[in-house]
């Protein structure tokens, strides 16, 4: 791939976006995420991913609007099809469901700025880590388009979403971890080591559990309580006629680490 970057260790995935110089999304790196997440997706080498980009200074600076106008002015090139030429924005939207719904956790370390799409790529994500350097905007609405609102929302709430999108602001990382949307903000030097950390710890659990458990968790994000909890229990019931559930029960109460078997 031209753009993005995958290594595994240790069950640990680590996906590196790099477009020089600002990481701007344009259809061949869209489409190389999104084969890359639904790609780990249905592999069993690795039970978390680690997203991530090169340098201290942007994480990812949106959509390529060259590109973007180009799609958009329904003219094709090698790779688009007649989904591009009917619906411009499919391609985009596959890329943020291929993280989003992807089986694995995904851990955004956030090494500089995330701007517009780059802020939707880190909120399709279920955890994040950020650099000092980071910062969070949608300024979308400065370049004569719109969207990444309902994404942000999930991050800070609609209020603070609307301030925003209005303003097109930068807001830095720590205000996103006081909000409770960051899980740290370290130093440029600490960033992967803090991600890799957190890493480690989600994948001593089990690979069923823990692709059972995000899709459980997806599903029950927008549902009333009792709905969720309902759904949250079925999903129990599910787990529990793996073999691993079993391990993880003896490991538990033994002591012990568990010995995963996929079954």
């Amino acid at each position: 791939m031209r753009h993005v970057r995958v290594e595994i260790r240790e069950r640990i995935a680590t996906v590196t976006l790099d477009r020089a110089p600002v990481n701007a999304l344009d259809s061949v790196a869209i489409r190389e995420l999104t084969a890359t997440f639904n790609a780990l997706g249905r592999s069993t080498e690795a039970s978390v991913i680690v997203f991530t980009a090169p340098g201290e200074k942007i994480f990812c600076a949106g959509i390529d609007l060259n590109d973007s106008t180009r799609r958009h002015a329904r003219q094709l090139v090698e790779d688009d099809s007649s989904i591009d030429l009917l619906d411009p924005g499919a391609v985009v939207r596959e890329c943020f469901w291929a993280i989003l719904e992807c089986p694995l956790p995904v851990i955004a370390a956030v090494n500089g700025k995330a701007i517009g799409a780059g802020l939707v790529l880190v909120a399709s994500c279920d955890m994040i880590v950020c650099s000092e350097n980071a910062s969070f905007s949608v300024p979308e609405i400065k370049a004569g388009v719109l969207g990444g609102a309902r994404h942000l929302q999930r991050l800070v709430g609609p209020f603070k979403t609307r301030r925003m999108f209005f303003t097109g602001e930068a807001v830095p990382a720590q205000e996103f971890y006081r909000l409770g949307a960051v899980e740290a903000v370290v130093p440029p030097a600490q960033l992967m080591g803090a991600a890799m950390e957190l890493a480690a710890q989600v994948a001593r659990n089990s690979p069923i559990g823990l692709r059972l458990g995000k899709e459980s968790l997806s599903r029950v994000e927008d549902l009333p309580l009792k709905e969720g909890y309902r759904i949250e229990q079925d999903y129990t019931g599910r787990v529990t006629r793996y073999n691993d559930s079993q391990e993880a029960r003896k490991a538990y109460l033994e002591k012990r680490d568990p010995d995963w078997s996929w079954s």
